[in-house]
């Protein structure tokens, strides 16, 4: 049986394209896939070029059987728990209050910022 997963499938993923300016130019790299990296002297040669790096580090991929990790879409509930000293928790209590808004919503703002 073929893989159902082809190139064109790899290629409609959204993978996550990184650039990052270097002191010659730029570095760009796909998140998701080691290796998966060029450098470029401009920031849209860095997109063309990984566009182009990302195709063919699939298809050797591909060619060779190996696994290819897919980006994963991370869900977020807008909920987490953070323990603090006691000291902070008085104080951020405290300053809430002063500004008349919730603990949760004094928080909010303050990581926010």
């Amino acid at each position: 049986m073929k893989n159902q997963k082809d190139l064109d499938y790899y290629l409609s993923l959204p993978y996550t394209f990184q650039v990052r300016k270097t002191e010659n130019g730029y570095w760009a790299n796909v998140k998701e896939i080691d290796g998966c990296h060029t450098p470029a002297t401009t920031i849209e040669e860095a997109y063309k070029d990984l566009e182009m790096i990302l195709k063919d580090h699939i298809e050797i991929r591909l060619e060779h059987g190996d696994s290819i990790p897919e980006p994963v879409d991370h869900e977020y509930s807008g909920k987490f728990n953070v323990r603090v000293p006691k000291t902070l928790h008085k104080q951020l209590a405290q300053e809430a209050e002063e500004e008349g808004v919730s603990l949760n919503q004094y928080v909010v703002y303050k990581l926010s910022k």
